[in-house]
């Protein structure tokens, strides 16, 4: 992945497939904050789909986070339709023929770095941008 995400020491991955459960194969902590990378897996072939983050750092130096944390974001938050995405992410997953989807993810502001999250998927999408003249197709704006 990118040199940016290289700092980030509190990182996982994990793999879902359309009859997985999101909310059991998801192993990002609750109550962090950071960023989330979706890549789809296809043989030997691995293209970056989605960058997504969580977290907002307040005019203190604070961490604001919403209670889900990383694992809310991830299973909960809303894509392809007002609804979560351990329901949208299989729906999506079924019309664009994607097998297995793995998802990287990465605390960018802990005890040990603070990095703004949405800095940070900035900083991703823009590298993306510079390479492929567009955003990766499951993020719709930034």
């Amino acid at each position: 992945m990118s040199k940016e995400l290289e700092k980030f020491k509190a990182s996982n991955s994990f793999t879902f497939t359309v009859n997985d459960s999101l909310e059991e194969v998801c192993n990002a902590p609750e109550g962090s904050a950071g960023i989330f990378v979706v890549y789809e897996i296809d043989g030997d072939t691995k293209e970056l789909i989605m960058v997504g983050s969580t977290g907002t750092v307040q005019n203190d130096g604070t961490l604001k986070s919403k209670n889900g944390g990383l694992y809310d974001k991830i299973v909960n938050g809303h894509q392809f339709a007002k609804t979560g995405r351990k329901y949208s992410w299989p729906a999506q997953m079924k019309l664009e023929n994607i097998s297995v989807l793995e998802v990287v993810w990465y605390e960018t502001f802990n005890t040990d770095v603070k990095a703004i999250p949405t800095s940070v998927e900035g900083q991703v999408l823009q590298n993306f941008l510079d390479e492929n003249a567009k955003l990766p197709r499951w993020n719709v704006a930034f």
